[in-house]
Parts: structure tokens; sequence; C-alpha cells
């Protein structure tokens, strides 16, 4: 009996063992479908899923044109994602502490970031604007002055208000996301919210009913770049920028690109930045 129990343990074990084994052949994606293993490597990366529409929360899954975007390059340097939404601020400690591979969230690539991050090179063109009431009077950034004005804590939209009113300027409200800081201004509690282009002009082309425009500014506002952030002496990053030249190359990027956007990305400016 001993040595019969003994054998049907063992077929039991291996079957186990056959069973586990293939359950590592897949990943689940951020799309909540299986993928076939690339390379067995699975990268942890982290955004911030409040910034429509780079990536953004429908039901429980990320969407977004950075959501399709990483998952392209990814699967060009043959690697599968696990994405998670963790909050603006806890992206730059994620990875500062590597607890996660890389980062992709609209970051703007500054001198500031690459003293203590890695950044691909650049795969988004952007600015920021200005986002008003209709009847609003604010033309410039300038016309800011001696208005409240809504921002999103730690980005370039913050910058560069200080730039105009003066560093923790009393007329600067933060908020932890550009959601919230476009809820002030519908409220009355601000008089304009300055955020990336992209963003504004997508909720205004999306909410129509709140009576809202995009006020442009080039004296004020430089042209931006966004790129993946990567700890540090990451190895990943020679990679990924190798995989996102081969995205612009075989069109996949523009496939994207003119998903989310309805025009053609401008390829030759972001080449020229590398």
């Amino acid at each position: 009996m001993k040595k019969v129990s003994f054998l049907v343990f063992a077929m039991v074990a291996s079957l186990l063992l056959v069973v586990t084994g293939c359950g590592k052949d897949k990943e689940v994606s951020t799309t909540g479908k299986e993928e076939e293993e690339s390379n067995g490597k699975t990268l942890r990366i982290v955004t911030d899923a409040n910034y429509a529409p780079f990536e953004y929360l429908e039901g429980d899954k990320i969407v977004g044109f950075d959501v399709d975007f990483i998952n392209a390059v990814a699967k060009e340097a043959g690697y599968e994602v696990k994405l998670e939404s963790v909050g603006w601020d806890p992206i730059f400690v994620e990875i500062e502490g590597k607890r996660a591979d890389v980062a992709i969230s609209a970051i703007t690539v500054n001198d500031e970031r690459k003293q203590s991050y890695d950044f691909s090179v650049p795969y988004f063109l952007s600015t920021n604007k200005i986002l008003v009431p209709e009847n609003s009077d604010i033309k410039s950034g300038d016309e800011l002055k001696g208005n409240v004005i809504a921002v999103q804590t730690g980005t370039t939209g913050q910058e560069a208000v200080e730039k105009l009113l003066g560093k923790n300027h009393k007329d600067i409200k933060k908020f932890e996301n550009n959601n919230l800081a476009i809820q002030e201004l519908l409220k009355g509690g601000a008089s304009a919210v300055v955020a990336d282009n992209t963003v504004v002009e997508e909720y205004v082309k999306n909410n129509p009913d709140q009576k809202l425009k995009v006020v442009e500014d080039s004296k004020s506002f430089n042209e931006e770049f966004y790129g993946l952030m990567f700890p540090k002496g990451s190895e990943l990053k020679s990679e990924f920028d190798k995989a996102v030249n081969a995205i612009y190359e075989n069109g996949k990027y523009a496939e994207i690109y003119k998903e989310w956007f309805g025009t053609d990305p401008d390829i030759e400016t972001l080449k020229a930045q590398q």
C-alpha cells in the first residue's frame, strides 16, 4: 500500500509540475488579454492614470496613447508589460528606488530630472497651453498675472506658471492631478488652468457643454518632449531607445498616434532631439 500510495503521489506531483509550468508561459497584459511569452521577462511599468488621453481608466482598465505606445515598444524590445497606476509623485519614488523598471506618464524630459533618472529618446512633442472659460479676457501668459491659476503639482505646467508669477506665489493653486485643477476652474476657484496642450485640447473637444477654450502662447511656453523614465544606470534604456526608433521606422508609432490624435506625428522633429 505504501508503494502504491507513493506512486500515486509521484504521478500527481508530476502532473502539478506540468500544469504549473504551463501557467508560466503567459502573462496578463494591461488589456486583460493573454499574450504569448516573449523572452520570459515582464517589466513593472508605473504610471498615473489621471491624464487623458495619455493614460486614464476605463472601468478598471488603463488605456490611452501612452499605454498603446509602451506596449508596442516593449513588444519590439522583447518584453511584456505589467502596467500599474501609482499616482504622479509615487512614479518618481518607485523609479528612484528601483522598484519599477520603467515609468511612462507624459513625463517631460528636463535637466533637473536627468540628474536623478535616465530617459529614453523623446517620443512625444508637447507644449503647455492655457485653459479658460470661453468669455475669459486672458489671451497670453502675461495676462495670467493677477489671476488665480490651477496646475498639477510637480509638472512643467507648475514650473511655467511659477516663471510668470513667481515661485510659490499665492495665486497658484496646486492639485494632485489635472482633473482636480480643471474642476477648480469650473467651480470658479481659478481663472485658468495651465497644462500640456493635448490634455486641455482633448478636454475641450470632449466637453463642449462646459464652454471652455484653449489659449496658445509660444512666447511664454516652450516646446517639451516626453520620454520613458528609467532608474539611473538602467540597461533597459539602450534597448528601448532602439525599440522606439524601430517603431518610428516601421510605421507603428504613426499608426498609434493617428488613432489617438487624428493627425500624423512630427517624427523628424522627435528624431532631431536624439
